[in-house]
């Protein structure tokens, strides 16, 4: 299996099926007994689909949405079914939105024609999109993981490796979102006093903010995608916390040299989108 350009990472919630309203859980219900693999080559399918279309259209056009199910691991030794709602419809809004910041002229007509959004915007009902908007399970990066999210989850926490022919496809690691939250907070507190100035500060506000929407039974999944076959064993959970650590320490040498290991894994990576 070959990977895609670009790289996406994904950071998901999953969720207990009685936090869903009636037809959302009628439509997890549909789908729960579906593997996880056949999820993901379903969404590459329809991924392809919209994008060959005779006629630039990139939204989607089922009201059908993909849910994807995550067995989590309790502790007795059983596991639990937690849900993730692709919420495509609301995605592919916002991406739609955002690439008209990014891009200007008529790039953006060409690749999102007026009517293909405007034809989006009346499939879509308006207090579902608003629900969705308000509970987005899912968010995405594109070449290379965001450096918060290893302050999310780390290492030694539930994973899974998934591999084909010799390469990763991808690496999933997992947490309750009420650890994932302390993980934040506390980095969030020693950087506010170490280092006020860094970005990463911005992130983990945002990131902490939209976790605390969610349930306390929900959990966390950070997905990397296929970029997980240029770094795994993957040590950036460790070095975004030794370097938390250092600053807080006043180390600076132990900041740098993790922030180096940092850069040197994952800089290469984001000069790939400049290069394709």
């Amino acid at each position: 299996m070959h990977h895609t350009f670009p790289y996406v990472s994904h950071l998901r919630v999953y969720e207990p099926l009685d936090v869903f309203d009636d037809d959302q859980q009628l439509a997890i219900l549909e789908q729960r007994a579906r593997g996880r693999h056949e999820t993901e080559v379903l969404e590459r399918s329809d991924a392809v689909r919209r994008l060959v279309r005779a006629v630039s259209d990139p939204f989607p056009h089922s009201s059908t949405d993909l849910v994807r199910v995550l067995h989590y691991p309790d502790h007795q030794g059983s596991t639990r079914r937690l849900y993730c709602p692709n919420q495509l419809a609301v995605r592919a809004s916002l991406a739609a939105e955002s690439l008209g910041e990014s891009i200007r002229g008529p790039l953006v007509d060409v690749l999102v024609p007026e009517v293909a959004r405007e034809a989006h915007a009346a499939r879509i009902d308006p207090d579902s999109f608003a629900d969705s908007l308000a509970r987005l399970h899912t968010r995405s990066a594109t070449w290379g993981v965001p450096f918060g999210w290893f302050v999310l989850l780390h290492e030694d926490d539930h994973s899974e490796v998934v591999e084909d022919d010799g390469k990763v496809q991808t690496v999933r690691l997992a947490a309750p979102v009420t650890q994932c939250l302390e993980r934040a907070r506390a980095a969030t507190a020693s950087l506010a006093l170490a280092a006020p100035e860094l970005d990463l500060l911005d992130e983990l506000d945002e990131l902490t903010n939209w976790l605390e929407i969610f349930s306390e039974d929900a959990v966390l999944e950070l997905d990397y995608g296929s970029v997980a076959d240029l770094v795994f064993p993957d040590d950036s959970p460790s070095d975004v916390r030794l370097g938390i650590e250092s600053l807080a320490d006043g180390d600076m040498t132990g900041a740098a040299a993790s922030y180096r290991r940092l850069a040197n894994r994952w800089i290469p990576i984001r000069q790939l989108a400049r290069a394709s």
